[in-house]
């Protein structure tokens, strides 16, 4: 297979469209930064992002790289099907709920990051604590989709797959480091138009290709695999329904998100965008689910792929662009590469922001160095873009294990991160004896539920676990378990805590946390914060 110029020219093309957008954007940013605070312009917009912004950067963060390429493989995956997409319906559960619960308590205190109201409740270590798995899932994710993009590249394109990953790599790095969050909403919305428009066009040609027979057949019947529409056997509804769960909960406690919701203009904005962004969610997923079933539909002898199927190959994961290169024409391909070009940037950038946000402010500015200036903190964060950019591109590498790491990352955020949050904002007087008792508690029961990712067997043999093909599988929700074991143990220890050095049950020696002392300290310091945040507001808003 030869090198595919036209579809090279025209990858090339849109990367540079999105850094000439992305650096046009940068300039705006600066003018902000020249007429308020910084920091708040570089994480939040400044809270001047507007609706229709808003609602393509929300849509566009989630529906990504990944997104696509694992819907697709999802439905066309014997044994899996359309029944077990599970991906598109959690999300959108995740938005809703977080319009409906979280939107108005984060933006009440014009917090800067998801981390703020954790640091201002549990201190300083325990932000340290839960900000490392929630780093390590946003790195992970960004190699992830980053692999993503690199296994289209290498079936459409034919040329090494490292390229694509360190050139989009570096575009992304690029455009982020200087424009901060208005150089990836921009982006944002030039990426999700070019990966709607370039899916929908490849759908025809595939849909009609003379080698695919009528989906509406092969959704019920067997013809070249099993029906695409799948089934889920009742063995396995415990595993639906946490896999569903964690899906719509844990999307919740992602910086990505509140990174949105706290750069709307309004509150009432940043609820609507977010309801509207779950219904995109499910919409998009709609190629990629016609992808999949086509795909499923084939009769893979009757094109130049040949025989054996992508399945047989263990290619199942790269059916998005084997479908676009071999069931469509090249100019069809060329603009479905596309597609998938701009799918993947628009994560990749909303990860990258995310955690250099989380490090430069909460970690950088409030614990390692309180008195660094904004100038100081806005270097150490685009240091932390340069680090962490470099360090997911690294990993994109081993793109046969990173899907595996960054779902494994995201159950940790679930486990721990997700119960912390909705304590801090929904339950009060939790404090850090419960926060540091229901983290470690959780990741050691998630460690001893088993990994496979990292090859942990289960130790707890929780109830219907079952030995499949050699190896012990949780067949119970043990993902929903854990995460309210901690989300219990936190608001337990907290009260019985207290409750023991009020009535002196406990020495007050022994509250090394502070507790008694920080009831004062933690109003004291919620007033100082809210002024601080209060006095960089370029606009009030009314909440």
């Amino acid at each position: 297979m030869a090198l595919n110029v036209p579809a090279l020219l025209s990858v090339l093309l849109f990367y540079a469209l999105t850094l000439g957008i992305g650096v046009w954007a940068s300039r705006k940013s600066k003018k902000l930064q020249k007429n308020g605070n910084r920091m708040e312009v570089a994480i939040v917009g400044g809270r001047k992002v507007n609706m229709v912004i808003g609602l393509f950067t929300t849509t566009a963060t989630w529906v990504g790289g990944a997104y696509i390429n694992g819907s697709a493989e999802i439905v066309y995956l014997p044994g899996r099907g359309l029944a077990w997409l599970q991906v598109p319906v959690g999300f959108a559960l995740g938005l809703i709920l977080g319009a409906i619960f979280f939107v108005t308590p984060m933006r009440s205190k014009k917090y800067l990051t998801m981390m703020d109201p954790l640091q201002e409740a549990y201190g300083d270590s325990m932000t340290c604590l839960l900000f490392i798995p929630a780093l390590i899932a946003d790195v992970c994710w960004f190699a992830a989709i980053l692999a993503s993009l690199a296994s289209a590249v290498s079936v459409i394109l034919d040329i090494a797959s490292y390229l694509s990953i360190i050139i989009s790599a570096c575009i992304v790095i690029t455009y982020t480091l200087f424009g901060g969050l208005y150089s990836v909403v921009y982006t944002d919305v030039i990426q999700l138009v070019f990966m709607v428009l370039g899916l929908w066009i490849c759908i025809p040609f595939a849909v009609l290709n003379s080698a695919t027979k009528n989906i509406a057949e092969t959704a019920v019947h067997r013809v070249f695999q099993a029906p695409w529409l799948g089934n889920i056997d009742r063995q396995y509804i415990g595993i639906w329904i946490d896999d569903l769960l964690y899906l719509g909960l844990g999307s919740v406690a992602w910086q990505i998100y509140f990174q949105r919701v706290l750069s709307a203009s309004t509150t009432t904005q940043a609820k609507v965008t977010t309801a509207v962004s779950a219904v995109g969610c499910l919409v998009l997923v709609i190629p990629s689910v016609l992808v999949g079933a086509v795909a499923a539909s084939t009769d893979w002898n009757q094109t130049s792929y040949g025989l054996p199927s992508p399945y047989e190959r263990g290619e199942a994961s790269m059916i998005l662009p084997i479908v676009l290169q071999h069931l469509c024409p090249l100019y069809v391909s060329v603009v479905g590469l596309g597609a998938v070009a701009a799918a993947v940037m628009s994560s990749a950038d909303s990860a990258l922001l995310s955690s250099s946000s989380l490090f430069g402010y909460n970690i950088y500015k409030r614990i390692l160095r309180k008195t660094a200036s904004e100038k100081e903190v806005m270097v150490a964060m685009r240091i932390s873009t340069i680090v962490l950019g470099g360090t997911a591109t690294g990993m994109a590498f081993l793109s046969n294990s990173i899907y595996d790491l960054w779902f494994m990352c995201g159950e940790m955020v679930y486990a721990l991160v997700f119960p912390q949050l909705c304590c801090v904002l929904f339950v009060p007087r939790t404090n850090t004896y419960g926060s540091v008792i229901g983290f470690f508690l959780g990741f050691i029961l998630r460690l001893l539920g088993g990994m496979d990712s990292i090859n942990i067997p289960p130790i707890i043999h929780y109830p219907w676990c079952t030995l499949i093909n050699g190896a012990y599988v949780q067949l119970f929700p043990f993902k929903t378990f854990t995460m309210l074991v901690t989300l219990s143990a936190q608001i337990l220890v907290s009260y019985v805590s207290e409750y023991l050095f009020k009535k002196s049950w406990l020495p007050k020696r022994w509250d090394i946390c502070n507790v008694l002392k920080g009831e004062d300290a933690s109003a004291k310091g919620k007033e100082e914060m809210g002024t601080f945040h209060l006095q960089n507001m370029s606009n009030n808003e009314p909440n």
